[in-house]
């Protein structure tokens, strides 16, 4: 499996990006976000999306140049199309538009319906959080995708639906924002594809088969027809994932007047998209936040630990500890997803990184 270094990483996903069509900004947004999320170790959202995203470009499925239109907006909210243009690049817009309202009115709720995929939602969370800002942020499929079964169904209904919370929290070491990320469902689905293409089993209770047994066979999901499915997260109590998931799918889809999960796509696959951003300096002060948010923080922490565990994680600290990992002995990646990055280099005649 080959190792690479952050930046020479970087630099090759923007020159395949390029070299796909996307122009200078949305190359630089899409490689950045894609790079940080396998320096968080959530490769599903890395640079595997590649060959996805320059494959939707060339079918016209993501549109370069995309205009990024305000349909609506008033003092604490906007509604905008994205006209399928770079997910990475329409977020971006969006949260620094919601940063600046939430700043001088408090509150900023943002929906974006026909949006290209916008990756890791944690990115856009933390980079809230450096702004002093709490966050929420979810996603759906724009309707176009269903993956996660309902509990004692064996079809699928839902999208994974993710769901992040973002909170700014400072200790005597810096920032270290507390940042919970996941999906509804057992597993993303970008894991799933992650081992399907390096040929590897997936975990126990990640998958059911088209007759909803359980599976650890990720061709399932891609191979079989009808296809089987991912199961909802929660275990022998998914009804909670799933109803999580149902709920996220009406927050992205019905409010922001794009699609929800439906039999067939009448849209490309892609996101739709809410946020809400809250400055803590309009509600009960910004001083006392924060000191809330670090009496809690260090409260847990200080927790008595069971045989074998040497530290009490926060949401936010499994990433950090990825990233400065990966930052010092380079990103990982499995075979299978590159060589698929190597083939399309080829295809598109981008040198390869030793």
């Amino acid at each position: 499996m080959p190792t690479i270094q952050a930046n020479q990483l970087e630099q090759f996903a923007r020159d395949l990006l390029s070299a796909g069509g996307a122009t200078d900004e949305e190359a630089e947004l899409t490689a950045a976000g894609l790079v940080s999320a396998n320096l968080c170790g959530y490769d599903s959202h890395g640079v595997m999306r590649i060959p996805y995203y320059v494959g939707a470009l060339a079918a016209g499925e993501v549109c370069s140049q995309a205009e990024w239109n305000v349909l609506r907006e008033s003092a604490t909210h906007l509604v905008v199309d994205a006209n399928w243009g770079f997910g990475h690049v329409a977020a971006q817009r969006l949260v620094g538009r919601l940063v600046e309202i939430a700043k001088t009115s408090g509150t900023g709720i943002g929906t974006m319906l026909q949006c290209g995929h916008i990756g890791r939602l944690g990115q856009y969370a933390e980079e809230m959080a450096e702004a002093g800002l709490v966050s929420m942020l979810m996603v759906n499929s724009h309707g176009a995708v269903h993956r996660v079964a309902p509990p004692g169904g064996k079809a699928s209904r839902l999208a994974t639906n993710p769901i992040c919370i973002g909170v700014p929290h400072h200790t005597s070491d810096g920032a270290e924002p507390l940042v919970l990320d996941f999906s509804t469902s057992a597993t993303a689905e970008g894991k799933v594809r992650v081992k399907w293409i390096a040929g590897e089993a997936a975990p126990d209770g990640w998958l059911i088969d088209n007759e909803g047994q359980p599976t650890n066979d990720p061709s399932v999901l891609y191979e079989s027809k009808p296809p089987g499915a991912i199961l909802p997260f929660g275990g022998p109590q998914s009804y909670k994932g799933f109803g999580l998931s149902l709920m996220i799918d009406i927050f992205c889809g019905a409010l922001s007047g794009g699609l929800v999960s439906r039999e067939k796509a009448e849209s490309p696959k892609g996101n739709c998209v809410f946020m809400l951003v809250l400055d803590p300096a309009h509600f009960g002060g910004a001083e006392h936040f924060a000191a809330e948010v670090q009496q809690l923080a260090q409260f847990v922490r200080d927790c008595p630990r069971a045989a074998g565990v040497d530290r009490i994680l926060l949401p936010g600290d499994p990433e950090r500890a990825m990233r400065t990992e990966r930052v010092q002995n380079g990103i990982t990646l499995d075979d299978g997803n590159w060589q698929k990055l190597i083939e399309l280099a080829e295809q598109l005649g981008v040198p390869v990184p030793n």
